[in-house]
């Protein structure tokens, strides 16, 4: 983010400014790289290529975005988790609790 002028803003003035924004907004106060975080991994757990994915974090290597950034999603691990109600028969299918667990988090 920058200035009227094209001046980057420092990271308190932008800390400040997205504080604030969030509060204009409503939002629940999170810190600027959470929310970055939090932002890449729905992007890539949405589709977004990889490289796309990197150049949006402002990343020259791929790699870099995939180590940090790119994480399963829940639904991502009902493939796994539903293998493993195989081997023992449990009667709550394993997606399910897993979007449990989840829900509770949130």
């Amino acid at each position: 983010m920058v200035h009227e002028t094209g001046e980057a803003f420092t990271i308190k003035q932008l800390r400040r400014r997205a504080y604030r924004l969030m509060e204009l907004l409503g939002l629940r106060r999170v810190r600027i790289y959470d929310a970055r975080s939090s932002c890449l991994a729905y992007l890539a757990n949405n589709g977004v290529p990889d490289h796309i994915l990197a150049r949006w974090a402002g990343h020259t290597n791929v790699r870099t975005t995939k180590k940090w950034y790119v994480k399963p999603d829940v639904e991502d691990l009902c493939g796994a988790a539903t293998t493993w109600d195989g081997l023992h028969g449990a009667a709550t299918p394993a997606c399910e609790r897993l979007r449990d667990v989840r829900a509770c988090r949130t």
